[in-house]
């Protein structure tokens, strides 16, 4: 028992963790229905902005979100403004096609600048933990969680609290009601880029500290975080969130019972079964092919 209730508790604040890094790509597609396949290669360009602080000067990595998080904004509202807005109403492939591009080209600076190694950051408290009765608790989870949780918080009354959250999700809702009160679909959608792409700058952050990392692992993030958007339902915040304690728990009742390597396989399969039940997802809504 002990063992099973060690591994849902490490599962679900590693699915915190999946659930802030998700949270950006089901945004962008709930608001441009653009899949932003370069969301991987945003994290893995800011754990290594991340590592190379830490590295340089010693910064907490996990609090280095402070700079990396405007950092990404700027980034996600130029990457907008200069290429996405060019493809915005275009086929859903035009975008797949143009972020993997930016994706190559993050990964190809990368392996100039950083080398083709991995990296991993290593504050003072990557082997501590908290003890509570006979649950270990990795501190580097916990404060990877607690500060995932803060930014999901965050997210949450920005888009349900205020006026420009309430602008995005008029967008995304009814376009074209939403221009008639005047709200403007392009400044919209270039202020969800940034949003969704800022949250990779703490997720970033995070996976700094829990996963080794170099520039061709951002393949393994985005298959990671498509699976999690698709599993609950494109374009649904608490369906990323479902989605991510699901990623979270398969992985370490797997490792717990069985082996890490088939962790990864048992979430796919996962994915299959609800799909062949719920073909738009766990939260996702079914649109009409003569509507889409």
């Amino acid at each position: 028992m002990a063992h099973l209730i060690q591994a849902i508790v490490l599962g679900l604040l590693i699915g915190g963790v999946y659930a802030l890094m998700a949270s950006g790509l089901t945004l962008i597609f709930g608001v441009m229905r653009i899949i932003n396949v370069a969301q991987g290669a945003f994290l893995v360009l800011v754990a290594m902005v991340t590592w190379w602080l830490w590295n340089m000067t010693g910064i907490d990595p996990i609090l280095a979100s402070v700079i990396t998080t405007p950092m990404m904004f700027g980034l996600g509202w130029l990457a907008y403004r200069l290429l996405i807005s060019r493809i915005r109403g275009s086929s859903p492939s035009m975008s797949v096609l143009l972020t993997f591009g930016l994706a190559l080209v993050i990964e190809g600076v990368l392996n100039l600048t950083a080398g083709n190694k991995f990296k991993s950051a290593s504050p003072s408290y990557f082997e501590e933990s908290f003890r509570v009765g006979t649950v270990s608790l990795p501190k580097a989870q916990v404060f990877g969680f607690g500060a995932a949780m803060v930014v999901l918080a965050l997210l949450y009354y920005v888009l349900n609290r205020t006026w420009t959250g309430r602008a995005i999700r008029a967008a995304t809702q009814n376009p074209s009601g939403a221009a008639l009160v005047g709200v403007g679909a392009a400044g919209t959608a270039a202020l969800a880029f940034a949003i969704g792409s800022a949250t990779a700058g703490v997720g970033g952050s995070i996976l700094s500290v829990l996963y080794p990392f170099f520039p061709a692992s951002h393949y393994e993030w985005i298959s990671r975080l498509l699976g999690i958007v698709v599993l609950g339902g494109l374009g649904s915040l608490p369906g990323a969130l479902a989605g991510a304690a699901i990623l979270g728990l398969a992985e370490t009742l797997t490792a717990t019972y069985g082996s890490l390597g088939w962790s990864t396989l048992v979430f796919y399969v996962v994915i299959m079964a609800v799909l062949l039940v719920r073909p738009q997802g766990l939260f996702g809504a079914r649109i009409r092919e003569d509507a889409a």
